[in-house]
């Protein structure tokens, strides 16, 4: 009997001992001044977000030179890197700074399926956004007859339910995690054992993070990333070589070039090397950023699953807020740099302003118009007053 006991008590142990380990907090308790500055760089980056990917969507949706096929991609990129804003990277601040998830357990599972559907969804829009510039630049002619509106929403469907079914399926059904499953009894043990500080809400479960197996790892970053990111890779290769062509074309069909300072007869070449080398740096910039940002996340991802105790708590939060910025840069890289783009954000933000100073002055007359009305109600009532007194007193 003895002995049973202590081989339970033991167990109990092991599994408490597993389970504070595998659902340690992603980050450490940080001090006052360290959470109230890093709450502030996040939130900065989730109201930029937020307020970036709503004016892409509003542009597109108010601005009848946007209307155009290619731009549904832009807006389901958008619509992507809004949800990671708003339901993803607004729970996660709480997540990081707090040390321990506050809104409970059927919550962080499918915060966790939402982290990784948006977040993919995001990623696959870039790669549909550079398939549609591929054929745009590569096949102008036969571009709007493979490249239908009917088209374009079936690739945008395809987007999305694929990172659904990544993301939804796997996690939700627990194909995902490599922890095993507890009883009552050892879960009730366990919340006896672990010790929480007093400030803890007592909904407040351990930090609510994935626990990836190897299989899943690597299954989904290969569909999530590394498939998506060589085909851009490819594609946007291609781009820049179809670019290259189109200018060597024009050149040598004698089209005027560009006019330069201080002019001569290198100007065709000076401005073919300007233009070659603006190419250059803006695809540099879109595919230099998007790796910058995602790489690390996702090679991290792999290799916690094969040594969890080989990346820091600290570490992992710090490169899954890297991926998360991409979202706040979508909308400048793949929007303002487009000069579509530009003059709508223009004028959009023209037309708050314009409102604004309208209600101000409406307002404003409104005051004055009142004060007016006061006044000359104030001296009729009071002429009214002595004149009644001059009868009386007649």
């Amino acid at each position: 009997m003895d002995g049973d006991q202590n081989f339970t008590a033991a167990r109990n142990v092991a599994i408490t001992e597993e389970y504070e380990t595998t659902a340690s907090p992603t980050t450490a308790k940080f001090s006052l001044v360290e959470s109230v500055f890093i709450g502030f760089v996040l939130s900065l980056i989730i109201v930029m977000s937020v307020l970036g990917n709503v004016l892409v969507c509003i542009a597109v949706c108010v601005d009848r030179r946007l209307h155009k096929t290619t731009y549904l991609f832009t807006v389901s990129l958008a619509m992507a890197d809004l949800l990671v804003s708003i339901l993803v990277m607004t729970f996660a601040v709480f997540n990081d700074l707090n040390g321990y998830w506050i809104f409970g357990m059927p919550f962080c599972s499918v915060w966790i399926s939402f982290d990784v559907m948006f977040s993919t969804a995001s990623i696959l829009n870039l790669c549909a956004i550079s398939v549609d510039r591929y054929l745009h630049i590569k096949k102008p002619l036969k571009y709007h007859q493979w490249m239908t509106k009917k088209v374009a929403v079936v690739m945008i469907v395809v987007v999305w339910v694929l990172s659904g079914l990544i993301s939804f399926l796997p996690i939700q059904l627990g194909w995902h995690t490599v922890k095993q499953s507890l009883s009552g009894t050892e879960e009730e043990q366990i919340g006896m054992d672990m010790d929480l500080d007093s400030n803890t809400p007592e909904s407040a479960i351990l930090s609510c993070m994935m626990e990836l197996n190897t299989t899943f790892a690597i299954v989904s970053s290969l569909v999530s990333f590394y498939i998506p990111c060589l085909l851009m890779i490819l594609i946007y290769a291609h781009i820049y070589r179809a670019v290259r062509y189109h200018v060597r074309q024009i050149k040598s069909h004698h089209i005027p070039a560009i006019v330069v300072e201080n002019g001569g007869p290198n100007s065709n070449n000076q401005s073919q090397e300007v233009s070659d080398h603006k190419a250059a740096i803006t695809l540099g910039f879109i595919m230099g950023t998007f790796l910058i940002c995602w790489s690390p996340f996702f090679l991290m991802n792999i290799i916690a699953s094969l040594c969890a105790t080989c990346v820091s708590p600290i570490l992992y939060a710090t490169l899954t807020w890297l991926g998360y910025f991409n979202s706040t840069l979508n909308p400048i890289i793949y929007s303002i740099f487009n000069k579509d783009f530009r003059e709508a954000f223009a004028r959009i933000l023209r037309g708050i302003v314009c409102l604004n100073r309208r209600r101000t002055y409406d307002n404003s007359s409104y005051q004055v118009t009142a004060h007016t009305y006061r006044f000359t109600f104030n001296q009729r009532r009071h002429s009214t007053y002595v004149v009644a007194e001059r009868v009386t007193t007649i």
